[in-house]
């Protein structure tokens, strides 16, 4: 509250921004819980676990319980590892080749709707800016029209106007946290991805030796 007016007088007043600010919250808010349920399921199994269990089932010369293996687990790298060991027996280049697209493909589904909250982070202040532009803007014409009013009117006007920047601050800084937040996630599984495969890779050639 401010000055006794709740919380949604002040979006009333805040006009059109204040609700393309509500609207900016609730969206990147789904995202970002979206986004971190789905990192959180895709990273339950570690990387190193992983790989030690395929090189054991590879050493026994069980291609199909390594394959099997990776289908009981839903992660970024033991979908690339299925697809180089599905192709157990072709060229290496053709493995490699086929590895690097599934990396591509899974990173695609890691990035998916995060340019979006970038974008809200990166946009929101500006909106708030705008909103409180307009709302001085308002305040100094009501009271031109009305040709009275003194310091405690203009005041007031101005720290109406202000709840614009208010908000869309509040909107930014969750937003640029979580998107710097997937940055980081989604290069940590690129980096697995990348190690799976290189790894996976040197492991057949190592059989066909």
């Amino acid at each position: 509250m401010l000055n006794g007016v709740s919380l949604w007088q002040m979006i009333n007043r805040g006009g059109l921004t204040m609700y393309i600010l509500l609207f900016f919250s609730v969206f990147s808010l789904t995202i970002i819980l979206e986004r971190v349920v789905y990192y959180r399921r895709r990273s339950r199994v570690k990387r190193l676990d992983f790989m030690s269990q395929i090189r054991s089932e590879l050493r026994k010369g069980e291609i199909k319980k390594a394959l099997e293996f990776c289908k009981d687990n839903d992660t970024p790298f033991s979908s690339v590892v299925f697809s180089g060991l599905n192709l157990h027996g072709h060229d290496e280049v053709v493995i490699s080749n086929t590895m690097e697209r599934e990396i591509t493909i899974e990173t695609n589904k890691l990035e998916r709707h995060t340019s979006i909250v970038g974008t809200i982070g990166s946009t929101s202040v500006y909106v708030g800016l705008f909103g409180t532009v307009l709302g001085i803007m308002r305040a100094f014409k009501d009271i031109s029209a009305t040709g009275s009013g003194g310091i405690n009117v203009v005041i007031n006007g101005i720290s109406e106007a202000l709840v614009c920047t208010a908000a869309g601050l509040a909107v930014a800084v969750p937003a640029v946290i979580a998107y710097n937040y997937f940055v980081k996630k989604i290069d940590s599984f690129v980096a697995d991805m990348e190690l799976c495969a290189s790894e996976t890779l040197d492991l057949i050639s190592a059989k066909k030796k």
